[in-house]
């Protein structure tokens, strides 16, 4: 059994809970002192994890101290506090301790993954990115989860996989750290414009139509960015890309929804919290003009959320695109 410590009380709530129940030592960190004493008298994450009891067992506290002598530091704090996060344990992590991201998205401003992040704050500690289909929600009441790990030495992957599988949730191995990564940050955007469309009263056809091409799109980009193009028919990519295309528990999908009934992005995105793929969206699209790749649906969300068009001009400009044959990768 590991001692873990997790950073961040949305995700990270639901991953305390799983890992306390099968025999861990959890400690859970939140800066909002409000949301740890929330979570202390109420027995549950109210907001984000309803009617889920949180069981004593786990610590939960707003001192970041607490990560001293964590055999496992997990992030799971949105992709705009990586750093400061980073910057903010690094005086009480331990070299032994590894690092395990949850988090899904790329860092405004650097353009980097957010392993890189870490990695320059931490540089001493192994990261391993955990990611693939695993909503909060579920895993938080104990429905069986499949995701991968990636590291850049395999032995940490190994490790996480040995040390965090259990019965409900299996961990599977890949070496190509990029592609898990950017496979759980890409797809963000595409389930954004899931929910637009789905807003707008458009059906399944629009919405598998958005789905398809929206993994063209992500492993184009992923593949010039240095990623393995089978990676995106796994877990963190279709995998991902389906659970947060389709499902209520997404913010994505949630801020979408509102997007496509005429609420504008800004406000759609505060009313729903934390929504990766509105960020992500406009760093993507800054590293495929950089890279030369055509990301065309991502370009049109950045349009819709950035520039005020309406998302049916922007559906017009997708469906009216030159013709092109299915198999053109590039």
């Amino acid at each position: 059994m590991a001692k873990i410590t997790v950073l961040g009380c949305g995700f990270g709530t639901a991953l305390a809970i799983l890992w306390n129940n099968y025999g861990h030592t959890v400690t859970a960190w939140s800066k909002y002192k409000e949301e740890i004493d929330a979570i202390v008298k109420d027995g549950e994450h109210k907001r984000l994890l309803p009617g889920v009891i949180v069981p004593p067992t786990i610590s939960f506290t707003d001192d970041i101290t607490c990560a001293q002598g964590a055999d496992i530091l997990v992030f799971a704090v949105p992709s705009r506090f990586v750093r400061e996060t980073a910057v903010r344990v690094k005086p009480y992590v331990s070299q032994n301790t590894v690092i395990v991201n949850v988090g899904k998205g790329l860092e405004e401003g650097t353009d980097k993954r957010l392993s890189q992040v870490i990695s320059e704050e931490l540089p001493d500690n192994p990261v391993v990115v955990l990611t693939g289909p695993s909503h909060a929600e579920e895993i938080a009441r104990g429905i069986p989860t499949t995701v991968v790990c990636s590291c850049k030495e395999k032995k940490y992957a190994e490790y996480i996989q040995e040390t965090l599988q259990n019965n409900i949730f299996r961990i599977y191995v890949n070496s190509d750290l990029i592609g898990c990564e950017l496979g759980g940050a890409l797809k963000n955007p595409i389930a954004l414009c899931c929910g637009i469309v789905e807003g707008m009263g458009y059906g399944d056809n629009t919405i598998a139509a958005l789905m398809t091409r929206g993994l063209a799109e992500i492993t184009r980009l992923g593949v010039a960015m240095g990623a393995k193009r089978e990676t995106f028919n796994g877990l963190s990519g279709v995998g991902d890309l389906i659970v947060t295309c389709t499902s209520s528990h997404s913010r994505n999908h949630r801020a979408g929804l509102l997007i496509g009934q005429g609420i504008p992005a800004e406000e759609a995105v505060a009313r729903v919290g934390t929504v990766e793929g509105y960020q992500c969206a406009k760093v993507a699209y800054d590293i495929a003009k950089a890279l030369n790749v055509s990301i065309p649906i991502t370009e049109q969300l950045c349009s819709v959320c950035y520039e005020g068009t309406d998302p049916r001009e922007s559906l017009t400009r997708l469906m009216g695109r030159p013709s092109k044959a299915e198999e053109e990768i590039f």
